[in-house]
C-alpha cells in the first residue's frame, strides 16, 4: 500500500503532550487535572487531556477546582480561560 494513504498517528490511543500530572494518589492530582483539561481545550486537544487524566470534559468532580481556575481567568483578564471554564460548568 502506498504511505500517501498510511497515517501511523491517527487512532493512538497516547495522550499527545505529557501534562506533567502527579500521581493519581496526589492531593493535588484533581487540580492538576482541572488544569489540564482546560488548558488542552485551549488547544484543542481535550481527548488528549481526557486520556491523560482518566477524567471527561464536564466531570462533577473538577467542579470546585474549575470554579477556581474561572475566578483566576477573571482577576487576570485571561478571556479564553473564562469562556472554557464556563462552558465546563454548564
Amino acid at each position: 500500500m502506498s504511505r500517501a494513504f498510511v497515517n501511523e498517528d491517527a487512532g493512538g490511543t497516547a495522550p499527545r503532550r505529557g501534562y506533567g500530572l502527579p500521581p493519581r494518589e496526589d492531593p493535588g492530582f484533581d487540580a492538576a487535572a482541572a488544569e489540564a483539561l482546560l488548558e488542552a481545550a485551549r488547544a484543542g486537544e481535550t481527548e488528549s487531556a481526557e486520556l491523560a487524566t482518566g477524567y471527561y470534559w464536564g466531570e462533577p468532580r473538577l467542579r470546585e477546582h474549575v470554579q477556581r481556575i474561572l475566578a483566576r481567568a477573571r482577576s487576570t483578564g485571561d478571556d479564553r480561560l473564562e469562556q472554557l471554564a464556563e462552558r465546563y460548568l454548564r
